[in-house]
């Protein structure tokens, strides 16, 4: 990360008694793996998310993480690692993480309000973008307020779970990187906000190519939001989808 040379490897077995398995973090991680499994949206059986916790003696946080070889569909809490985030060690578990763990990381390094990350290779996004697409579009009043940001778009030419670096240059823009001929992977501030930003998220793709199949068929032009009207939306976002939470903060 930024050419810093890390001080542990990635994986690298480091047990720190002071890291225990909270169980209702580990119970949400499981439960909400299986929610993405229960919608159809892990495909190939593949895909990662992470959450993040704080820990005192972690300036970053801990993050929660399925090890390789286990789907989302799959996973159980007695399979989860912990790892810190700077460097991907293994703080408790012993199973080795996937690839993707270094991008989630990097994405919890760069934006301290996010806390957790979501990562699916979903077959309707990627189908719609091989067809032609350059970007799907918005039909609905919930996508704007609750994804707040404007998706990023990725060429299929840069793999940002095998390097990070790119990350750093937008990802403070965006809460949704769409990945072409990969997937998309979604940011939260929490568990519950980022499975919903991808369920909205994966209900205007199926929503896009609904109207793009019927306006070929009666030669009608599809009716978008616009991009200034999202941008208001956006900013509207938390008193529109969390009022209570401006009232806590407030």
């Amino acid at each position: 990360m930024d050419g810093i040379t890390p001080q542990y490897r990635v994986n690298e077995l480091t047990p720190d008694p002071r890291v225990s398995f909270d169980p209702k973090v580990a119970g949400d991680y499981v439960k909400y793996a299986h929610r993405l499994a229960a919608r159809g949206l892990v495909n190939s059986s593949v895909g990662g998310m992470v959450i993040r916790v704080p820990h005192a003696d972690y300036e970053q946080g801990i993050c929660y993480a399925k090890p390789q070889g286990v789907s989302l569909e799959e996973v159980e809490v007695e399979d989860l690692v912990i790892t810190d985030i700077p460097h991907g060690r293994i703080l408790a578990g012993e199973r080795a993480t996937t690839v993707g763990h270094q991008m989630n990381r990097e994405i919890l390094r760069l934006r301290a309000d996010v806390n957790c990350v979501i990562h699916l290779h979903h077959d309707e996004t990627i189908a719609f973008l091989a067809a032609g697409y350059e970007e799907f579009r918005s039909f609905s009043l919930t996508y704007g307020f609750l994804m707040q940001k404007p998706a990023h778009y990725l060429p299929a030419s840069i793999n940002v779970e095998e390097d990070v670096a790119p990350i750093k240059t937008f990802i403070q823009d965006t809460n949704c990187i769409i990945m072409r001929r990969h997937g998309f992977t979604v940011l939260g501030r929490t568990l519950s906000e980022a499975y919903h930003r991808t369920c909205v998220l994966v209900s205007e793709v199926k929503r896009n190519i609904i109207v793009e199949t019927l306006c070929a068929l009666n030669g009608k032009t599809p009716e978008y939001i616009s991009d200034e009207d999202l941008a208001k939306m956006g900013s509207h976002g938390d008193k529109v989808m969390y009022p209570e939470l401006i009232k806590r903060q407030g």
